[in-house]
């Protein structure tokens, strides 16, 4: 029992900590500077530097926020795992370590956040949304 105390304690940190980051320090710069930056941002999937870039705000704001609450976290971690490793493997593949080191950290928080989840202590626990009313929230925004 107290293991899985520590262990919903640790997720709590760990989602904070680099939804948090990646929202302050890296999206909302990109956000507020979208029209400033769009015309020369990188193209690495090729679908022109504004939509990338739209894609890269998406990640960092509303993914991002989305994995520090605790809401919806597996989905949300999933366009922040493609974004970072993008930005590790393709945009700074030939640059020093010490570039793409930041960009590894965060791919390597947003695996382990995938892979636990939002834990106990997130807003989904305390909304009570479980799985089959997740499935049944994404039938309705289908239709």
């Amino acid at each position: 029992m107290e293991t899985r105390k520590n262990s919903d304690f640790s997720i709590f940190i760990l989602r904070i900590a680099s939804g948090g980051m990646m929202l302050l320090a890296h999206g909302w710069g990109k956000l507020v500077a979208f029209k400033q930056i769009a015309a020369q941002f990188p193209d690495p999937l090729g679908v022109g530097s504004t939509a990338s870039l739209g894609l890269v705000v998406f990640a960092e704001v509303i993914c991002a926020a989305l994995v520090a609450v605790g809401l919806f976290t597996r989905m949300a971690a999933v366009p922040l795992i493609i974004t970072m490793g993008v930005a590790a493997f393709h945009i700074h593949a030939a640059d020093p370590w010490q570039k793409k080191e930041l960009s590894i950290l965060y791919l390597a928080c947003y695996i382990v956040v995938f892979f636990a989840g939002s834990g106990k202590y997130s807003l989904q626990n305390f909304l009570k949304i479980s799985s089959s009313s997740r499935i049944t929230f994404i039938n309705w925004l289908s239709k």
